[in-house]
């Protein structure tokens, strides 16, 4: 049996975040076990597309783990298609180098894996908790590959995708499909990222440089029903249909990649028991319509690496859980907030543009909203 202070259940981004944050913080790599089911070189070729808020980037860089390939956003234009209003979030405003980056999943898995393995954090890989015992002094994990884990404190930090998770305490299915690609643009706008919201969801376009000559992420929310049709479009009409949902701010779309859907929900649940907590996707599944699942997640192993540091101990969860209730919860019910309400149709649409022009207008309202997506609640 290994004897460990702190035993992480995934990984991902937000594990291995939290892990290389607690050995900054003085807990020496030995007590740590890092657990994942899948192997390293199984993740690394991930090719799908992520958004780092800046305030994601001040967490990997304190974690050792940036820079790393990317493409910074410096602008961030969000309208309503065939509705008057927009709004315009600038990095000069804010005073930053970029409002946030554009990386590929896989890359950012393997910078945190290299700095993971630089201060000597070796993962468990792969191997998965077959099952797991808590008592009044620890935790007991009993890995698929017979190795045993002794642990006073477990993190579940393995989310996975809506569709492939058991129900928590908070879930909703938004009966919406992302559609994702990479594509090209004929007019491209360096450093521009763009959300669009349509009738059936919203539709965003991040920038982000390649060898292959392709510009931009793209995240297309829809119907179950539309994303299969999308999905069995040839490359010319799908690019055709991408321009009339669209517009022409970017001239004509000229290429896109192989084309992918994932189903879209909320489901979260922020209980914790004395000695085991959930933090990133295992805590909160949420909409990509602000891009703030990934950062939240990042957002909480920074908080739960500072309090681990001082005492792996349950009154230190207790503590972790309270200080992160504001964060998770306004965040949460934006992100669900925005996925109903931008997806309806209506006389709320006039309105909703209105508000788009408000927050342009008003610099303060800008200034927040550019704020919680950057940091969260702080």
């Amino acid at each position: 049996m290994e004897h460990v202070d702190i035993a992480i259940l995934g990984a991902g981004p937000v594990g291995m975040a939290l892990a290389l944050l607690l050995v900054k913080r003085g807990v020496a790599a030995g007590r740590i076990a890092l657990i994942d089911a899948k192997a390293l070189a199984d993740v690394v070729g991930d090719p799908r597309s992520i958004a780092l808020s800046y305030g994601s980037e001040q967490v990997l860089e304190q974690a050792g783990a940036w820079p790393l390939p990317c493409t910074a956003i410096h602008t961030i234009h969000v309208s309503r298609r065939g509705h008057f209003g927009r709004t315009l979030m600038d990095r000069a405003e804010h005073q930053l180098p970029a409002l946030g980056y554009v990386t590929r999943y896989g890359e950012l898995v393997a910078a945190l894996a290299a700095a993971c393995s630089a201060v000597g954090i070796q993962a468990m890989r792969p191997a998965r908790a077959a099952d797991i015992v808590e008592d009044d002094d620890g935790v007991r994990l009993t890995l698929d590959d017979g190795r045993t884990v002794r642990a006073a404190i477990a993190v579940q930090a393995e989310g996975g995708l809506f569709g492939q998770q058991a129900p928590r305490a908070v879930q909703r299915d938004y009966q919406q499909s992302a559609v994702i690609a990479r594509v090209a643009a004929s007019a491209a706008i360096a450093h521009r990222a763009f959300e669009r919201f349509t009738d059936n969801g919203p539709l965003a376009l991040l920038p982000q440089d390649g060898a292959d000559g392709l510009q931009y992420a793209l995240v297309w929310c829809t119907d179950p029903a539309s994303a299969a049709r999308l999905l069995a479009l040839d490359d010319a009409a799908f690019l055709s249909r991408l321009g009339d949902m669209f517009g022409a701010r970017l001239g004509r779309f000229t290429k896109v990649s192989r084309r992918s859907s994932y189903p879209l929900g909320l489901n979260a649940d922020a209980a914790a028991s004395a000695r085991t907590v959930a933090i990133g996707n295992a805590a909160q599944t949420l909409h990509p319509v602000a891009g703030q699942g990934l950062n939240l997640g990042l957002r909480d192993a920074a908080v739960l690496a500072r309090l681990l540091a001082s005492a792996a101990t349950p009154a230190q969860l207790a503590t972790f859980t309270a200080a992160r209730h504001t964060d998770r919860k306004l965040t949460i019910g934006i992100t669900d907030t925005m996925a109903r309400i931008f997806a309806s149709s209506g006389l709320l649409q006039p309105l909703l543009g209105l508000g788009l022009s408000a927050i342009d207008t008003v610099a303060p309202a800008r200034t927040i909203l550019a704020e919680l997506m950057m940091y969260g609640r702080r």
